[in-house]
């Protein structure tokens, strides 16, 4: 007679215990639970989205994390990027994120990916998952993961932050992408990032624990995803409402006769703020790095009639506050307009927090002018210091 082997459980008892309240669901299920720890879900981003998405993926038992990030642990992240904590501040963030996950759950696996996501490797690290969300903060890299998830037939959990608000979507192969949303990216700098704008850390939570719950959805194939909607979320007003968009036939990447077949330049593309600028200027060997100066000391220099000031954020910006005697010309202009600001004498440039006019100056730099400065923390500093600005809906 022969005797067929029965087959092991679905899951061990310490995963039963561990997943009790998840199983217990109608939806999930042993089954579900089964193939939730078989998925795969790419983290492109260990942030203020990725790290809620991240530590509620792992906790729900994504068997595969896969988590892309080239940046390390810094001060400033730590009011919203939770999976990070003072003593990892120096620590690359996908080491500090790949402990923390495993520390909530050590049956999953954490696979860290300490790079930046370009053109040239994100087909070979995108192919392997089957989820993937999107916690990036730029352009470049938003449209480069639309491309490549679309081409490789990956569902795209999406979403974006800023201030009090949030935003997401889903992009399902064969439904449309995030072109069809956006088909051309916004001017350089019109749009500022958490940095330069600011965010709640509470609302990167809102966002990431629901991008966590789409791809949740869609690993059981359990509900309506945000497929074709967009949630916009107002955590200010306590207001949640969502839009409906569709597939364009017409898109080059997703529609019926597409014309974008690879990845392409994305940050030429998008026109990364200061870079042509900076390639096509003049070379000098060995420039000395960006001096900033403080805000107490830029004062002194503009009150000494020292230097020239120039403010490089956005006019929706300057009409709020702005350091008297500026001349405005936006980021989203500079480089149409950089032979505006002088060469021959000493230029102080300044944005909201100094990233923005760290950019700037250092194209001054190369361009000639060894005497261009960067106000150190921007305008925020500045006022910070108790320094004088105008406010007021006066124009440029």
């Amino acid at each position: 007679m022969k005797v067929t082997a029965r087959p092991g459980p679905l899951l061990t008892q310490e995963q039963m215990e561990r997943y009790a309240r998840q199983v217990i669901l109608e939806e999930v299920g042993i089954s579900g639970q089964r193939k939730l720890l078989d998925s795969k879900v790419l983290l492109v981003g260990a942030g203020g989205l990725g790290s809620p998405a991240g530590i509620y993926l792992a906790a729900a038992g994504i068997g595969t994390l896969g988590i892309v990030d080239g940046d390390r642990v810094d001060l400033t992240n730590l009011h919203r990027q939770v999976m990070h904590f003072t003593h990892d501040i120096g620590r690359p963030k996908t080491q500090s994120a790949k402990r923390t996950l495993e520390d909530i759950n050590p049956d999953i696996q954490v696979i860290p990916f300490q790079t930046v996501l370009t053109s040239e490797n994100a087909l070979d690290i995108i192919k392997d998952f089957d989820v993937v969300v999107n916690g990036s903060d730029n352009f470049p890299t938003r449209y480069l993961l639309n491309d490549a998830c679309v081409m490789l037939g990956k569902p795209l959990v999406d979403a974006s932050i800023l201030k009090w608000e949030g935003q997401a979507t889903v992009f399902l192969p064969g439904r449309g992408c995030y072109r069809c949303l956006f088909p051309t990216p916004p001017p350089p700098g019109a749009v500022p990032n958490c940095a330069e704008g600011g965010i709640v850390g509470a609302v990167a939570g809102y966002m990431g624990t629901l991008q966590a719950t789409e791809a949740i959805k869609i690993l059981l194939g359990k509900g309506t995803t945000l497929a074709n909607r967009l949630l916009i979320f107002d955590a200010l007003d306590g207001d949640v409402r969502s839009v409906t968009w569709n597939r364009n036939p017409a898109c080059p990447v997703c529609g019926d006769h597409p014309t974008i077949t690879a990845l392409i330049d994305y940050e030429a593309f998008c026109g990364v703020p200061g870079r042509e600028v900076a390639h096509a200027a003049t070379a000098v060997e060995a420039p000395p790095a960006i001096i900033d100066v403080a805000p107490s000391e830029a004062k002194a220099m503009l009150d000494r009639g020292e230097a020239d000031l120039v403010d490089v954020r956005e006019v929706w910006e300057w009409v709020t506050s702005r350091i008297a005697g500026a001349t405005l010309i936006p980021m989203s202009e500079i480089q149409q307009r950089i032979d505006e600001i002088p060469l021959t004498r000493p230029v102080i440039v300044y944005c909201a927090v100094g990233q923005r006019s760290a950019t700037v100056a250092e194209a001054l730099r190369q361009l000639g002018n060894q005497r261009a400065y960067n106000i150190a923390g921007g305008i925020v500093a500045w006022m910070n210091e108790q320094l004088p600005v105008e406010t007021g809906p006066e124009r440029p």
